[in-house]
């Protein structure tokens, strides 16, 4: 099926500000965000009032999603989430690239039709996305549906002179011909010149030029083009599906910080040669993921996949984890980390044990501390301080005022709803476990936990500590935590 991108009209409508201001939320402090291009924070104005249009490179679909790909979806999952919170409109674009040289070498590496292979991490990606809590975007262009677009946008850029034909018959972009190349990543073309080590390819005018365009091989996928039947390299692809979805000039471009050189550069100088305009107001990048504080990396045997990590931890853990460090910080997954993570939600979700949510006053100190962390470019880890500030509080009055308790408890559960946290039942999380708890041979069941908490009671009520004791001791072995209280006694896993 083709995925055709609308040509987006924006029709007049009532500012940001006071959209915001009706959902009760302060807007006093402006959103500033990052920008990877200028090295400062920036007072965001989008280029149509009250809405957004964001583009992020997505998903390379030969392989399981890894922790790198996790931290990218979570990241601006939360960052459209916050968009929309305070009252834009948001236009979401997540590519998906379904053709290159490694989707080809698996293919073949597995014997099986490309479609299949893609078809197939396609549909894993999208399981992973959803466990992580990952919302869908609002359009999902694919690099084999979006061929029309990029053959056009190569034949402007041959068109124009920004890129030729090579005697391989590879179609090459010019570096040398788009002014100030290297303006995002702050790269000089001398210096990459010099720094160049790899084999010069001899159909190339210049060592930094980057294909287009490749003819096809045999047994390789190809399409029509004006250059010969082939099919595009991978830069040209997220050029032309950005501006085919949201125009030749939009808001915010985001993704990790490995594509910052030469992919999101290379994005800039094929779609501004190709428009003639501007191409994209702000740009956003996570930073790296380390493993015990090293790069990770298949290589060095430290590379984890999503699948890999929820079998030992539960997927909002994950989620957590993510967000407990800012975006543009290294991110460091270890052992330690994820602990602290689920211990962290384990306090949150306890706190919510019991009570009913009720609507929660917009206009509250938690709230205007909330929007102050994630107005100062998308602070994450000081919007989840203002979480536990709310937990303590509610720990603080639980019991002598049981409706500011659910008052609280509304404002804990609608600021987390913004982060994409603390929306399960809190005693689904509480009692639930990682998949490797669940499937353990002592696993025990919630109905021989509560058996065995019954007799607990009685063996107390009969004033026999000994086996009240005993029956605890056994409990925490399985990992069984018994709290008692006023209302009598629950449990939690560990």
């Amino acid at each position: 099926m083709r995925v055709i991108c609308p040509v987006w009209v924006f029709p007049d409508s009532v500012s940001v500000t006071m959209r915001a201001q009706n959902a009760g939320i302060n807007t006093m402090d402006e959103l500033k965000i990052h920008n990877s291009q200028t090295g400062r924070k920036e007072t965001f104005v989008p280029l149509e009032e009250g809405r957004v249009r964001m583009y992020v490179c997505g998903m390379t679909v030969y392989d399981y999603c890894h922790l790198g790909h996790a931290r990218v979806m979570v990241v601006f999952d939360v960052v459209s989430r916050y968009l929309r919170h305070v009252g834009y409109e948001v236009t979401y674009v997540r590519n998906i690239t379904d053709v290159d040289d490694k989707i080809i070498r698996r293919a073949n590496e597995n014997g099986e039709d490309i479609n299949a292979l893609t078809g197939r991490f396609i549909r894993i990606m999208h399981e992973d996305a959803a466990a992580l809590g990952v919302l869908e975007p609002d359009l999902e262009p694919r690099a084999t549906t979006s061929m029309d677009a990029i053959i056009a946008m190569i034949a402007t850029l041959v068109d124009k002179g920004y890129a030729y034909q090579g005697d391989n018959g590879d179609v090459y972009y010019a570096v040398n011909r788009f002014a100030n190349y290297g303006r995002l990543s702050g790269k000089k073309l001398d210096e990459l010149r010099a720094g160049e080590r790899v084999e010069v390819d001899t159909a190339k005018q210049d060592p930094l030029d980057f294909v287009l365009w490749k003819p096809a091989k045999p047994g390789e996928p190809s399409w029509k083009s004006p250059w010969g039947n082939g099919r595009p390299g991978w830069h040209i692809e997220c050029s032309a599906m950005s501006t085919q979805c949201l125009g030749n000039h939009f808001d915010i471009h985001g993704g990790g910080m490995d594509l910052k050189f030469p992919h999101h550069e290379n994005e800039i100088a094929q779609s501004e040669a190709a428009t003639g305009e501007p191409f994209v107001n702000l740009w956003m990048h996570n930073g790296f993921v380390k493993v015990d504080e090293e790069k990770m990396s298949k290589s060095l045997g430290n590379f984890f996949t999503v699948r890999e990590i929820l079998k030992n931890y539960r997927a909002e853990e994950v989620r957590y984890f993510i967000l407990a460090s800012h975006y543009r910080s290294p991110l460091n997954y270890a052992q330690e980390n994820l602990d602290n993570s689920k211990a962290a939600l384990t306090r949150l979700y306890t706190a919510l044990r019991g009570l009913s949510p009720v609507n929660c006053p917009a206009d509250n100190n938690y709230a205007q501390a909330f929007h102050t962390a994630m107005n100062d470019d998308f602070n994450s880890p000081e919007a989840i301080a203002v979480l536990f500030e709310i937990t303590r509080d509610i720990n603080r009055i639980r019991e002598s005022d049981r409706n500011r308790a659910h008052e609280l408890a509304g404002c804990l559960v609608a600021l987390g709803a913004v982060l994409g946290l603390l929306q399960g039942n809190p005693e689904s999380y509480l009692r639930g476990g990682s998949k490797l708890q669940q499937e353990s041979a002592d696993h025990l069941s919630d109905a021989a936990i509560e058996a065995m908490i019954r007799q607990r009671i009685q063996a107390r009520a009969d004033k026999d500590w000994a086996e009240a004791d005993r029956i605890r001791d056994s409990l925490e072995s399985g990992g069984i935590v018994l709290e008692d209280g006023a209302a009598g006694t629950t449990w939690r896993r560990k």
